[in-house]
């Protein structure tokens, strides 16, 4: 099976790649249209804002083709924390931003009354609707987050699992094919492995 990890510059992929290698997959790290499309699977991370990461991959990527990969011939996708929050129709991270409309939402900054922002370190994730993603996988287990924005789904049958900070928000979305993580699943030790396999045997 051959993995797509879409290299668009926006950090974060080596603790990825090697997540991926430990699971025994060799992942291909581009952003070329063929060799996206030879993929089988295919991994979105993100690191930094909103704004920044759809100009980076609208520079790097074809959407068009990348889109029609997901939508049309139906190849698992996985989005990881802002690749998580590209997906929607609008973000509002420093200005208001068109997303990729994959899964209908907007991304807005957390209401964390008293907790600061960046939401950091490690928080559960509640289990709400089940899901082959979840195999092996209880509610209430801890997986790491860095973000300060969340994404708010307009169907709530798009929501897998929640996370409370200051307010609850949607963890992990899933449409049809198409999943999203908040937190980071590299960076979650053996969960967070665990749901990286799970992801790659859909």
């Amino acid at each position: 099976m051959k993995v797509a990890i879409i290299d668009y510059g926006s950090g974060n992929i080596k603790s990825l790649y090697n997540s991926l290698n430990f699971l025994n997959y060799t992942p291909i790290l581009t952003n070329d249209t063929k060799e996206i499309n030879d993929c089988d699977k295919i991994i979105l991370p993100g690191v930094g804002s909103f704004d920044n990461c759809i100009s980076k991959i609208h520079t790097k990527v074809d959407i068009e083709n990348l889109k029609n990969e997901i939508l049309f011939k139906k190849k698992f996708f996985l989005g990881i924390c802002v690749g998580m929050q590209i997906l929607s129709s609008f973000g509002f991270e420093n200005r208001k931003t068109n997303g990729l409309n994959i899964i209908e939402g907007v991304v807005e900054k957390i209401n964390t009354k008293l907790l600061p922002l960046p939401h950091v370190g490690w928080n559960n994730i509640e289990i709400i609707k089940n899901d082959e993603i979840f195999n092996g996988i209880e509610s209430l287990l801890d997986f790491y987050f860095v973000h300060s924005y969340r994404f708010k789904v307009k169907n709530k049958e798009h929501s897998l699992a929640e996370t409370n900070y200051g307010e609850k928000f949607s963890s992990v979305i899933k449409k049809d094919n198409v999943y999203g993580v908040q937190f980071h699943p590299e960076k979650s030790q053996s969960y967070g492995l665990k749901f990286l396999s799970n992801f790659l045997k859909l």
